[in-house]
């Protein structure tokens, strides 16, 4: 895809440089919203990281404030950009992905790949979410640990960027498998994806946000995203999970699940906390370099 929107490239210094900061700046800047980033090297040899985002978007007060208020240091410059080949440039730092030997995701040019239980291709078209950060990795893992209750189940994946968990829902035979996200070009991107893995029968994509999980209940909902966004929203996320009593399609009658990441380690204890108030049980949760991902089951308050 060539994208001919005028872009911002953001060249940020980060000390110490380590795949765990990176993963930070990466996670909050996502938020402004910067679309793609690109680890490179500056004219004297020093790691750096580079982020874009359409110049209509950039706002260079928002990135400082980010930047500013983590717990080490950066600094940045910015530089407007020609349109550019994207996939050109993902492409060539992209590598397959393989979740316990049972998850493979792939970018379409790759070939020969050994084959496993679930296998996903993804074009991310300048939509967040691969599958290699941390704690898309662990959500598929849990997903993978709850087989059975996604199986023949609907489940709604929120912020669902390229549609990785959303696919994944579809590959496991749930009834249905949906994706939302605020960015349109995502919600496209998760379209396409589905397409693509030929799971569009069962997966649809939109444009919107939490205010979508109105249209009805769901067995299982994946939430991806933002520490502030995920306690925005836990009393829609509450509402719109089956209750404990409500007779799911296979005949089960326990509440639904929701499976959260997208957050640190420091940040577990307020997550739980607002969750239990919200009618929602801790029930599992996994740590990976600093991230955490939750799973809980919805009981009746």
């Amino acid at each position: 895809m060539i994208n001919t929107k005028e872009y911002v490239e953001v060249s940020i210094w980060i000390e110490p440089y380590c795949d765990e900061n990176v993963e930070i700046v990466e996670a909050e800047l996502s938020e402004l919203p910067y679309d793609s980033f690109m680890e490179d090297q500056d004219p004297d040899g020093n790691p750096v990281l580079k982020a874009y985002i359409p110049t209509a978007e950039y706002d260079s007060r928002a990135t400082k404030m980010v930047l500013e208020f983590l717990e080490f240091k950066t600094r940045f410059t910015a530089t407007m950009i020609e349109p550019k080949n994207w996939n050109e440039q993902w492409e060539s730092n992209f590598e397959p992905i393989f979740v316990d030997g049972t998850v493979t995701v792939k970018a379409p040019y790759h070939k020969d790949l050994k084959k496993t239980r679930f296998n996903i291709t993804i074009d991310p078209q300048m939509a967040f979410g691969t599958g290699h950060h941390h704690t898309t990795y662990m959500m598929m893992q849990t997903m993978l640990e709850h087989e059975d209750e996604i199986r023949g189940h609907s489940v709604m994946d929120l912020g669902t960027g390229t549609g990785v968990l959303a696919i994944l829902a579809a590959k496991m035979h749930a009834a249905h498998a949906y994706g939302v996200d605020i960015d349109a070009v995502a919600a496209q991107s998760a379209l396409d994806n589905a397409r693509l893995n030929r799971v569009s029968r069962t997966m649809e994509a939109f444009y919107g946000d939490a205010s979508m999980l109105q249209r009805e209940k769901y067995d299982v909902l994946l939430a991806n995203i933002h520490r502030n966004i995920i306690l925005q929203d836990l009393d829609t996320y509450a509402a719109s999970l089956r209750r404990p009593g409500m007779r799911y399609s296979t005949g089960k009658s326990e509440g639904g699940l929701l499976m959260v990441s997208g957050f640190y380690d420091s940040d577990v204890k307020d997550i739980v906390e607002a969750c239990e108030r919200h009618g929602l049980r801790l029930i599992g949760q996994k740590s990976r370099e600093g991230w955490a991902c939750l799973v809980f089951r919805r009981f009746n308050i």
